[in-house]
């Protein structure tokens, strides 16, 4: 963690003037400077900058802040990569003196492996530009969908080539693994090597400070998938990104509004129609995740999906996402196309003023909300308004408490012909738990052959994790997919309505003989886990010290290296740490250390893997620790306390009748004793 002092000593040293005035025209204004705002669109400037307060104000769309908070507002930077760049602006050098040697080395380690990653995706974008200039059928392509090469250069739009080895004209060593690791190259089983992206039209996919974090491609004559993503990587995942948001980043700014639209092409299309303030997500289910950054760059959210069901269902899933950071001061909308149009081919056949005039039409979330929720009930019976009011409660339990929450409850009082008291009554007899963004509710997911994509996601969990829901992967992507699909035990395609393998009995350490006998492999383990102790099972809350014990691992793997079977024995002694032991012994037999690789590693059906999906982006983005191995082990005195408190508690219950009882007994309460004075209560 930065130091305090230092931060107050870094804007004693820095000018906001300076700073700012970087990126926006100034002018003397009085003791203030002015300039038209950087973060919403007008014609008159509001946005004042004083050099004795040092700070920026806007009076029109209220933005304030320091000179770290400009560049972490202007320039999608995180806390500690805004501080660092005005360090290095005055000289200065974030201190590092709270981080072990250990700890200072396996940072450094971590971002040289991210820059190596990044300069490999750059690589591969510049040969896929090359490539795009040589391929007449690219352009070609590219022309019959109305696009010019300004908006392809905006884009940065490339070719894939035709050739299963093109990387390796390209990469000296083919057979480098940071090929593999960053997703451009596939090995298989026996091997051999080929590139992932054939044939396809190459959409570059960009992180909040345009950097290259992966790749999207559109085939363009037959073959499926129909588009295919980057794997998760050191640099990407799905569920955090969203495609076009580094090329909208000024047009949302001035039309005070994002749209978020369902493919690449939605985005690319509209853009070339004048509407480029235009996002998607990469073909999975929109999560809190997504709608958390959507919201920090504007307050206004319009969900752009097809007519039809397919579209429906979609949008359905994004609300559940939104509903959790659910504010008085947003606004989320909701627009339907005709069934035959998505957004590209809409604005390309009827123009963009024609959809323009759509989005003012959308329709607000608590009006889809309601609507949706009484169409799957007979609202003129008892009976149905009843049943609709039960599957509403815990979709209303899930918003924050606001204004327009009570609001939303208000109208689903009078379609449940409740007054408000009435409403509040029921509510409150039988508290719901927040509803975990799952199908849309009351249907069933596709059948294998209808609808159903290729590319399903894992089970049907739903961890939530301080507010980050892991159900992020639908039962049905469209017609995208992802490097790697999730089979069922008979190899077809495991959508919603698929079985599960069977859950596996967890019987303590004694099942587990050490990592020399665990073969792993991904057909050998599950990793789902009973809800008992040591267990973990899915749709439950995950534990805050299983997150925190996860999370050191990922952050820190060098914890994998120096782990012994005392300490596993202490978390199997633990509740809810299933997956904790579940990742150390995948750590310790496969080798992998990063999440892009255990998640290579790990079976694609086990809870684990879900979980490493979710935790990704926190992990990468989250500040080191200046002692992990002081934070695992004061974890695991933690665990042991806790357990002897219990297993005490038990034997007094019992009245300690036995001499083994009563030793144990007084075993434990030294133990205690200890541990309290390891500042453990």
């Amino acid at each position: 963690m930065i130091p305090e002092s230092f931060i107050q000593d870094l804007l004693a040293r820095v000018d906001v003037v300076d700073i700012v005035g970087r990126y926006v025209q100034l002018r003397k204004g009085g003791a203030n400077l002015l300039g038209l705002c950087p973060f919403h669109n007008e014609k008159s400037p509001s946005f004042t900058v004083s050099p004795t307060k040092q700070f920026y104000h806007c009076f029109g769309c209220g933005a304030h802040g320091s000179a770290i908070t400009f560049l972490m507002e202007h320039t999608g930077a995180s806390f500690p990569e805004a501080v660092r760049t005005l360090a290095g602006s005055v000289g200065m050098t974030v201190p590092e003196e709270n981080r072990s040697p250990r700890q200072q080395q396996e940072s450094a380690r971590r971002k040289a492996e991210e820059s190596r990653h990044t300069q490999v995706l750059d690589a591969a974008q510049a040969h896929y530009l090359k490539q795009l200039r040589a391929s007449p059928a690219a352009i070609r392509y590219l022309k019959q969908r109305g696009l010019t090469g300004e908006i392809a250069a905006h884009f940065g739009l490339g070719w894939s080539g035709t050739d299963r080895h093109g990387l390796s004209h390209v990469f000296p060593s083919y057979e480098d693994p940071v090929l593999v690791e960053s997703g451009l190259v596939i090995e298989s089983e026996d091997g051999r090597r080929y590139d992932r992206f054939r044939e396809r039209i190459m959409f570059p996919i960009r992180n909040a400070r345009g950097s290259l974090i992966g790749f999207g491609g559109r085939i363009i004559g037959k073959g499926e998938p129909k588009y295919l993503n980057s794997p998760e990587t050191p640099l990407f995942s799905k569920g955090h990104e969203l495609y076009g948001l580094w090329e909208a980043r000024q047009a949302i700014r001035q039309e005070g509004q994002v749209i978020v639209v369902e493919g690449y092409m939605d985005v690319v299309g509209l853009a070339q129609q004048g509407i480029a303030n235009a996002v998607a997500t990469l073909g999975t289910a929109t999560t809190p995740d997504h709608v958390k950054k959507l919201l920090r760059t504007s307050d206004k959210v319009i969900f752009s999906f097809d007519g039809d069901g397919a579209g429906r269902r979609a949008a359905w899933r994004a609300l559940q996402a939104c509903l959790p950071v659910l504010r008085d001061d947003i606004a989320i909308r909701f627009l339907f196309l005709p069934s035959e149009h998505d957004p590209d081919s809409y604005v390309r056949e009827l123009g963009s003023e024609a959809f323009r005039a759509c989005l003012g039409d959308a329709v607000a979330l608590s009006r889809f909300l309601l609507d949706e929720l009484a169409s799957r009930h007979n609202m003129d019976e008892a009976e149905g308004r009843a049943s609709c009011l039960h599957e509403a409660k815990p979709l209303l339990a899930s918003i924050p408490e606001c204004a327009l929450r009570v609001q939303i409850e208000r109208e689903m009082a009078k379609l449940v012909q409740l007054t408000p008291e009435e409403m509040a009554q029921v509510l409150a007899q039988q508290p719901a738990k927040p509803f975990a963004p799952a199908s849309r509710p009351g249907e069933a997911a596709p059948a294998a052959g209808q609808g159903a994509s290729q590319d399903v996601g894992p089970p049907d969990i739903g961890y939530d994790f301080g507010g980050h829901d892991f159900h992020d992967i639908p039962a049905e992507e469209s017609d995208y997919a992802d490097y790697g699909h999730f089979p069922s035990q008979d190899g077809e395609p495991a959508g919603a309505g698929a079985a599960r393998p069977a859950r596996q009995e967890w019987k303590g350490k004694s099942d587990w003989k050490g990592k020399g006998d665990w073969k792993g492999g991904k057909g050998n383990w599950k990793g789902r886990r009973d809800n008992d102790v040591g267990g973990f099972e899915g749709r439950r809350t995950m534990p805050s010290l299983a997150k925190r014990l996860l999370g050191l691992l990922l952050a820190h793997p060098e914890l994998v290296d120096s782990m012994g079977d005392q300490q596993l024995e202490v978390i199997d002694h633990g509740p809810h740490l299933g997956l904790v032991r579940d990742l150390i012994m995948l750590a310790q037999s496969s080798g992998a250390r990063h999440v892009g690789a255990l998640l290579e590693a790990a079976d694609p059906d086990s809870d684990l893997a879900t979980v490493l999906k979710g935790l990704r982006a926190d992990i990468l983005s989250q500040e080191d620790l200046p002692d992990p191995q002081t934070e695992w082990d004061d974890a695991l005195r933690r665990i042991e306390f806790d357990a002897a408190k219990s297993e005490m508690a038990k034997l007094a219950a019992s009245g300690l009748t036995t001499e083994e009882g009563r030793k144990r007994y007084l075993e434990l309460s030294s133990r205690m004793t200890v541990l309290k004075g390891a500042g453990i209560r």
